[in-house]
């Protein structure tokens, strides 16, 4: 099933197919009236002359461009799990709705969640030890640089990692945002593929398009493409929701 929206003119006609589809009333009153604006109207073609032609495909790519902005480059103070390092939360406030205290929408904190994943449950976002699912996104590595296909970089996973269930790191494309194509099976490491722990407890897990010699931890990556990750946890403990465990930002190495 492909999830990524096209990035020009033909992404109009993704949601026109919808409406014509569904019932008139689906997507409310406000936001029908925003497709009917521009000529997706229920029951009608949806025909546009050269002149609203150009400025719809304007809008996708502007659109795009904002999205992946505020998607990567977050400058929200509410965003960064940790102050002055880079792991990111997908749901800031703690709402799987993106509502503040005072019920209003951020639709920034919306936008960054749905540019990168498709679904979203309350279980993702509740603060419940040993319940439902905690993440955190990587965009960028300990010094602030987007991640570069071709380098190598570690993340080293402190020991008694606060999870009932499991952990998992999984590498993705910025590009499609769906996971990376390698020649690996999958693009990721978890505690339940048992990776070789160091004499502390702490794994050590590679980023690399070859494998290094001194580790199995390994996920390939790919020269010439980007990557960003999703750290999970699974049942998560409270260590997690105090920070007393605490996740380092990823390194890329000296001798790259």
């Amino acid at each position: 099933m492909n999830t990524v929206h096209s990035n020009d003119f033909h992404f109009y006609e993704e949601p026109n197919q919808i409406v014509q589809e569904e019932p008139e009333d689906s997507y409310g009153s406000d936001m029908m009236g925003i497709f009917n604006s521009i000529g997706m109207i229920k029951g009608q073609p949806f025909n546009t002359d050269e002149r609203m032609k150009k400025i719809l495909t304007d809008a996708v790519a502007i659109g795009n461009a904002t999205a992946r902005s505020i998607d990567f480059r977050n400058r929200s103070k509410e965003v960064p799990i940790y102050p002055g390092q880079h792991w990111n939360t997908p749901f800031i406030g703690g709402s799987y709705q993106w509502l503040t205290k005072g019920g209003a929408r951020n639709f920034d904190a919306r936008t960054m969640f749905f540019y990168a994943a498709t679904v979203n449950t309350p279980a993702m976002a509740v603060a419940m030890p040993g319940v439902g699912s905690q993440y955190a996104s990587g965009n960028l590595d300990s010094h602030g640089d987007a991640f570069d296909g071709s380098k190598t970089y570690r993340l080293r996973v402190p020991a008694n990692v606060p999870v009932k269930d499991f952990w998992s790191v999984v590498l993705y494309d910025t590009q499609t945002r769906s996971m990376l194509q390698t020649d690996q099976q999958f693009p990721s490491l978890s505690s339940q593929t048992k990776p070789k722990a160091n004499p502390d407890g702490s794994v050590d897990v590679y980023f690399s398009p070859t494998k290094p010699s001194n580790s199995d931890n390994w996920v390939q990556t790919i020269p010439g493409k980007s990557w960003f990750t999703i750290f999970r946890l699974y049942g998560p403990l409270q260590p997690w929701f105090d920070k007393t465990w605490k996740l380092p930002d990823i390194e890329k190495m000296t001798n790259e």
